[in-house]
């Protein structure tokens, strides 16, 4: 008798992100269940209606339905999307004490149902509010994964792309750190179909070699607030980095992506921080770390963005 487990997604809010994120994973068919749940049952009722009208045009059916947190109790990953978003002004950090009270009231009836599956969290401040469901739920570090840089990395990519004319898959580059305004990127690991950037700026002087460094990944980090100042919000993209990191470990891509995980003894951090840093993505969720020899001023950007971090970490009684 053949046994087939179905792959079951939960996505926790059903706001832009959310339905975004449940589209997305309906679209590229990457589960066959996916639950919507959200204090607002009517909204999710909805979502669940208008994606469900879609699947006759999808390359596979997936069912889509309302749920509640004792439904996560076979699930594979749970989303969180849930949070409070910055109002005008804010950072990304500003915003921590109402989204840890969120995700404080989301964690603990979903491991009461008995989860033993996977959280990705998209809720900002993202990275300490991944260590913060690290704690929370009691589940192994790597069953806790935050988006982190994986949108900013790649929003990097494509400004690269723009310059040097050369499509974004091609171009290998992380942004890491906080997923925030101290993220930083190692540029002696940047790669143009396997040729350093380094050596392209070299051989380029005049045009490549001109390139400011720092304002690009200035501009990596303020990209998303140019769409939020045009259209209230993003959603799109971090719901494709989402999707990207769902499918990694659902399909057992073993995929390299830069995602806030919880690291220790690594990248010069001696105690556990959540903090992104390329990883690999599999069926077990972050499956190893990537460790790339970084130089001496790359190290010390990166600490600097640890540092942030944790002293927000710490505002939460770590």
């Amino acid at each position: 008798m053949l046994v087939n487990k179905l792959r079951k997604v939960a996505v926790v809010g059903t706001g832009l992100v959310g339905s975004s994120t449940a589209f997305s994973l309906a679209n590229q068919c990457v589960c066959e269940e996916i639950i919507l749940i959200d204090i607002n049952k009517e909204r999710a009722f909805g979502e669940v209606l208008d994606i469900s009208h879609g699947v006759e045009y999808f390359s596979s059916r997936t069912q889509i339905k309302t749920g509640e947190y004792k439904d996560c109790e076979d699930v594979d990953v749970v989303v969180i999307t849930a949070g409070a978003p910055p109002r005008a002004g804010q950072t990304r950090l500003d915003t921590l004490e109402m989204s840890a009270k969120v995700v404080e009231s989301i964690i603990n009836p979903i491991m009461d149902s008995g989860f033993n599956g996977i959280f990705v969290m998209i809720s900002n401040p993202v990275d300490i509010i991944t260590y913060h469901v690290w704690k929370l739920s009691g589940l192994p570090r790597n069953k806790v994964i935050g988006t982190g840089t994986s949108l900013d990395s790649a929003r990097l990519k494509s400004l690269l792309s723009e310059q040097l004319g050369v499509d974004p898959r091609s171009i290998q580059a992380y942004s890491m750190g906080e997923h925030g305004d101290s993220q930083m990127v190692p540029w002696s690991h940047v790669y143009v179909g396997g040729k350093p950037f380094s050596k392209i700026r070299e051989e380029n002087p005049d045009t490549y070699g001109a390139l400011d460094l720092d304002a690009l990944v200035l501009k990596t980090a303020n990209l998303g607030w140019d769409v939020v100042n045009r259209k209230g919000t993003t959603y799109y993209g971090i719901a494709s980095a989402a999707v990207g990191i769902i499918k990694s470990i659902l399909h057992n891509e073993k995929r390299v992506i830069p995602v806030s995980t919880i690291i220790e003894g690594v990248y010069n951090q001696d105690k556990p921080i959540a903090i992104s840093v390329p990883a690999i993505i599999g069926i077990d969720g972050v499956e190893d770390v990537v460790v790339i020899d970084m130089t001496k001023e790359e190290e010390e950007k990166f600490d600097k963005s640890a540092k942030v971090i944790r002293d927000y970490i710490s505002k939460l009684g770590y």
